[in-house]
């Protein structure tokens, strides 16, 4: 273990190795579990087991500010080869807080234009519809059609056609660091941009419908056995969205009253973001 953490690849966001720890205890639990299953060895035999998990450190991650999130979608609206796709990115991820791999296995099969929903596809082969807005579906829509999106093929591409993968994300957050040094400084990601939308999300609509938001299942998780009672459903969800981006959502119109599902006036972080309806 002490090889491992000082002979560990030293990249600009290293903690010490200790993750490096972590993933060298999963993976030999993971073969020393494949041996016993196999029966090649007793359970006994599984020297693994006997070493515990380095503790995880806290993130470092947090809510970006709302003017600080302008700041970013402005640089990506302004800057590089395809700024159309880049606030789309922004977009897509800051209404649904989705990871990089939701968005990248998005397909034109997955919307659902007259209900603005969309499928996700995220790790641990979580399978969830999140609403978005009107505008956001419109883009996505477009989209797919103008650069020639196949049905059942990724539906995010780059002019030619071709779809992104994650590259193009490295690619948007080291231009943006150029601009804003404070973004390469604290390392912005994507995945920052999932933390204030849940934050905000909590704040404003309670842990049931973030938890919700955020497409965790019950399972495994640390809400307990109360989360499985008072799981928040999608129309609360679509509540949410509707605050955080000033739009009414056709799931709430149709079931009346509010468009925003609350009384809170206040927007959330999407409401300042630079480029037009980027």
């Amino acid at each position: 273990m002490t090889w491992v953490k000082t002979h560990v690849v030293a990249r600009r966001n290293a903690r010490g190795g200790c993750s490096a720890q972590e993933h060298l205890v999963a993976a030999l639990r993971c073969l020393y579990r494949r041996a016993v299953e196999d029966g090649l060895i007793s359970e006994a035999d599984a020297p693994a087991r006997k070493v515990a998990k380095p503790r995880r450190l806290p993130s470092t991650r947090r809510a970006v500010p709302e003017t600080r999130l302008a700041e970013i979608n402005q640089i990506a609206a302004t800057t590089g080869d395809d700024p159309e796709l880049d606030t789309l990115l922004l977009r897509l991820h800051t209404e649904t807080a989705c990871r990089r791999g939701g968005a990248l296995a998005l397909r034109p099969a997955d919307l659902d234009p007259d209900q603005c929903l969309v499928l996700l596809r995220e790790k641990g082969e979580t399978v969830r519809w999140q609403p978005v807005s009107p505008t956001l579906m419109a883009r996505l829509v477009r989209h797919g059609q103008e650069r020639h999106a196949p049905d059942g093929g990724r539906l995010l591409r780059y002019v030619d056609g071709r779809p992104i993968t994650s590259r193009r994300y490295d690619h948007l957050w080291v231009r943006i660091g150029r601009q804003l040094p404070w973004v390469r400084t604290q390392q912005i990601s994507t995945h920052w941009i999932r933390h204030t939308t849940l934050t905000w999300v909590e704040r404003n609509f309670g842990y049931a419908v973030a938890r919700a938001y955020t497409g965790h299942t019950d399972s495994g998780g640390d809400g307990g056995a109360t989360s499985t009672y008072v799981r928040a459903s999608l129309s609360e969800v679509a509540a949410a969205l509707a605050a955080l981006t000033g739009e009414p959502h056709p799931s709430l119109r149709r079931r009346g009253g509010d468009s925003h599902g609350c009384s809170s006036s206040s927007h959330g972080p999407r409401r300042r973001q630079g480029g037009g309806d980027g």
